[in-house]
């Protein structure tokens, strides 16, 4: 049986950065249109928290009970390596969703913006189709496509949303940075698992592109978020803050572009998580200084 701490990692603390940063970049751009409410920031950190665990235990329940993760490195896989019950880690996601719905549900109901529950719907369903499912989308290359348009726009322009009402061209641009810095984050992490990915037919976009076309995958998303950092600064001009952020991912970029591969790849891993994490705070507090200063 699983250890508390062994379940703690099995929900892979180390990608929860990815459900912050959306949250307080949002929250800031709140701010700058004068109408920012810390609450419904709070509901919505909840829901992308609880939202990014469910993802996490689907994830190891699916690839466990399909072999993937037999021989892997990196986070505990509590299905994979016998340390947890298929059933018990398929209701712990389940209990993660629902409390991510429930959490959704106050907030749009508080913000009475009804129509957003078709979101928190397909949200949900696209965590678990990830890799569950007769055709999981994950084993398809489609991952980064999920991740860019649930822990990048829905995550960050919802946030807004539901605290103005509307949003700005610089708040639809941190998002698109936002995204692009989480789906930086999971290349790194499917360069990673190329070798054991192909090897049981999980045809990631890494293993489609090779481990080359990977690389400057990953260096491409670094350029989308400085371009839409800049963008956004063109009228919220302390969000260049975010500049810093794509910076601090340049150590895991040397990495993986001088040919790091394999275990040695994690460090880059957490390097792009600490970053994305980096980013979402510098462009909310760019667009806190924009709403001090204006």
């Amino acid at each position: 049986m699983a250890t508390l701490n062994q379940w703690v990692q099995g929900a892979r603390p180390r990608t929860l950065p990815l459900a912050v940063a959306p949250v307080v970049a949002g929250t800031g751009a709140a701010y700058a249109l004068r109408h920012a409410n810390p609450a419904y920031a709070v509901l919505a950190l909840l829901v992308a928290v609880s939202l990014q665990i469910g993802v996490n235990y689907a994830n190891d329940y699916s690839d466990g009970i399909r072999g993937t993760d037999d021989e892997r490195v990196g986070p505990v896989r509590l299905v994979g390596q016998r340390l947890a019950t298929a059933g018990n880690v398929k209701l712990a996601a389940f209990m993660a969703f629902g409390f991510a719905a429930l959490c959704g549900l106050a907030l749009v109901a508080l913000a009475n913006q009804f129509w957003l529950l078709l979101i928190g719907v397909l949200a949900i369903v696209a965590a678990w189709k990830y890799t569950g499912g007769k055709h999981p989308y994950g084993y398809l290359g489609l991952g980064e496509l999920f991740v860019f348009v649930f822990f990048g726009l829905v995550a960050t322009l919802g946030t807004t949303y539901t605290q103005v009402g509307h949003v700005e061209s610089a708040t639809w641009a941190a998002a698109v940075g936002v995204g692009a810095m989480a789906c930086a984050v999971l290349v790194a992490n499917n360069l990673r698992d190329i070798p054991g990915d192909r090897e049981v037919g999980k045809r990631t976009l890494a293993v489609r592109m090779g481990e080359h076309g990977t690389a400057i995958f990953y260096v491409f998303l670094l350029c989308v978020a400085l371009a839409a950092t800049i963008f956004a600064a063109h009228t919220r001009t302390w969000t260049l803050l975010g500049i810093l952020g794509v910076g601090a991912a340049v150590p895991s970029m040397l990495l993986i572009v001088r040919g790091t591969r394999g275990r040695a790849l994690i460090p880059a891993i957490a390097g792009t998580s600490l970053a994305a994490l980096g980013y979402g705070v510098l462009l909310g507090l760019g667009f806190y200084l924009d709403y001090l200063v204006g």
